[in-house]
């Protein structure tokens, strides 16, 4: 009887841990923008390849719009491991002590998609994922969003025209040299509280790629929008080291694959959803928006290129070097 008994919690046992071993490894992937925007859309797309190629054996839940963590918050808890995997823009990194992710927020440093992926898809990126290790972090990939343009409640065709004003940012000390160059006063402020102060009038415009500006609404408490498409805003798509360093080694190559291939379609998407969202502006007929000319667009350039010598420092003379020779880029002769 004692032996029936004993056999029977054995086989209870084993059947327990064989469905604890099929219970799928879960990623808690958190973000901020809406679930509609190219990253909102790339993480989607990230979730549904991982279920895929791993065949249930991952999956990957996505909370967007804040609904975990906001701004300030998520990277402390992708560190703590209280979730696994964020996609914060790239000025996130500079708060965190990686001051050499913060040249992406130079004005102007890419005139284009391409010069931009010459960085984001070749060396010069792999190595600045690198630099993340040492803060527990594993950097994944780069994710396009979009280039910025400058919304107001005023016309903006000069840089004179953003003199004075309360412009919204993201915690960056480029971002805030970049604000001060054009005579405008730098706001930081988390993603989540944008519209409702842009509704107050606690600050009087922002920069941001037209996707987010559209997803947002922040069209519908914007009477101008200019354009300018002056700065990058992408994505670095990370996770906490010591939880992807623990997987097994074959479902970490089927998420690199994922990962791969939802990179390609999140950059993919990225300049559609921009254009489509643009569109949805100029329809809503609540903003109006101004497309600068050469000479327009050369004055914000000029206006903007000593932000870059000022940052050299901060950000490392090299690293700028390795850039301008990829781009052809050289602020000293406008």
């Amino acid at each position: 009887m004692k032996f029936t008994t004993l056999f029977a919690g054995l086989v209870a046992a084993s059947m327990s841990l064989a469905a604890y071993a099929q219970q799928p490894i879960v990623i808690k992937f958190s973000h901020v923008v809406a679930a509609d925007t190219p990253k909102g859309k790339a993480s989607e797309f990230f979730a549904k390849k991982a279920a895929e190629l791993t065949k249930g054996k991952v999956k990957v839940e996505v909370y967007a719009n804040s609904t975990l963590y906001k701004d300030k918050e998520e990277m402390e808890a992708l560190q703590l491991g209280a979730v696994q995997m964020l996609a914060p823009s790239l000025a996130k990194f500079g708060p965190l002590g990686v001051k050499e992710f913060e040249v992406f927020d130079l004005p102007y440093i890419f005139d284009d998609y391409n010069e931009l992926h010459k960085i984001t898809q070749g060396p010069v990126g792999k190595m600045l994922l690198g630099k993340l290790e040492a803060k527990g972090i594993s950097g994944l990939s780069f994710w396009d969003n979009g280039f910025k343009s400058f919304s107001a409640n005023t016309p903006i065709k000069t840089p004179a025209d953003l003199r004075g004003k309360k412009l919204r940012i993201q915690s960056s000390k480029v971002l805030e040299e970049q604000i001060r160059a054009l005579g405008a006063l730098p706001q930081v402020m988390a993603f989540s509280e944008v519209y409702q102060a842009l509704q107050t009038g606690v600050v009087d415009g922002t920069e941001n790629p037209i996707s987010n500006l559209y997803t947002q609404k922040m069209h519908e408490v914007q009477k101008h929008l200019s354009l300018t498409e002056h700065g990058y805003l992408g994505y670095a798509v990370i996770v906490n080291k010591k939880f992807w360093d623990g997987l097994p080694a074959d479902v970490r190559g089927q998420l690199d694959t994922a990962m791969k291939e939802a990179t390609t379609y999140a950059n993919k998407i990225a300049k559609e959803e921009n254009d489509a969202a643009l569109e949805g502006v100029k329809k809503s007929g609540k903003t109006q928006i101004h497309t600068p000319t050469k000479d327009e667009r050369m004055a914000f350039k000029k206006a903007l290129a000593p932000v870059h010598q000022k940052m050299e420092s901060r950000i490392g003379g090299d690293l700028l070097k390795a850039i301008y020779k990829e781009t052809g880029f050289d602020p000293s002769k406008l």
